[in-house]
């Protein structure tokens, strides 16, 4: 079988060095910049300027950019390529596609702060996208063995979608005050129930008046053991 001829992207000067700014921010540090971080390093007078050669870059097919996060960006193509054959291998999971997700590791999540704030991120893994049949936007340790009987263990890394609605039965990321917790959703008439896979652990009852939100729904699991 002949080898299919790899396409060849044409960057301008600017353009380049803008990619490689990215690819040198991940791999130094797991994360990409951040507009104004990019307009500071090259010396632009604001972040739309940035913002406008990121545009540029996905449109020509070498970075994804992705909403509702300052450091939105992901590799694509060759420069993913480029990316994975410099970086450490203790800091990706080995898997050999180029059709990879770059999704944040969420930590501990403070109050009334978004879920995806930069501040919470610990690390960023790069992951095959097909262990997922929707897309996950973030990944968040599993704490605890409240759903071991549906085989989320402590320590397993959650492939979490954002949004804001959930299904009576689907597990979903809870947001309760200061504390972040998933569980099985269930709604009644009067109250909404947080339902635990461990018979160990009784419900978490949440009446009309007490802060909740969905933070997002569960759409696949990293096994601690891959990580190892």
């Amino acid at each position: 079988m002949m080898d299919m001829p790899q396409l060849t992207v044409k960057l301008t000067a600017r353009q380049q060095q803008i990619l490689e700014l990215i690819q040198n921010a991940i791999a130094r540090t797991g994360a990409p910049p951040t507009r104004a971080e990019i307009a500071s390093e090259l010396g632009f007078k604001s972040a739309n300027a940035a913002e406008e050669h990121l545009q540029a870059l996905a449109r020509k097919g070498v970075i994804e950019l992705v909403s509702g996060t300052s450091r939105g960006i992901r590799l694509r193509g060759n420069s993913l390529r480029q990316l994975n054959q410099s970086r450490d291998p203790q800091f990706s999971l080995p898997l050999p596609s180029l059709s990879q997700l770059a999704l944040p590791l969420i930590g501990r999540v403070a109050a009334g702060s978004p879920i995806l704030a930069q501040e919470h991120v610990d690390q960023t893994y790069y992951v095959e996208n097909s262990l997922f049949q929707q897309k996950p936007d973030y990944l968040l340790k599993v704490r605890g063995m409240s759903m071991r009987d549906v085989g989320i263990m402590d320590g397993d890394l959650l492939a979490v979608q954002s949004t804001r609605e959930a299904k009576n039965g689907q597990i979903i990321v809870a947001r309760l005050g200061e504390e972040v917790t998933v569980k099985r959703l269930h709604r009644t008439a009067d109250h909404i129930e947080l339902l635990a896979e461990n018979p160990d652990f009784a419900p978490i009852i949440v009446q009309p008046d007490e802060p909740f939100e969905i933070e997002g729904l569960a759409v696949g699991l990293i096994r601690n053991s891959m990580l190892m």
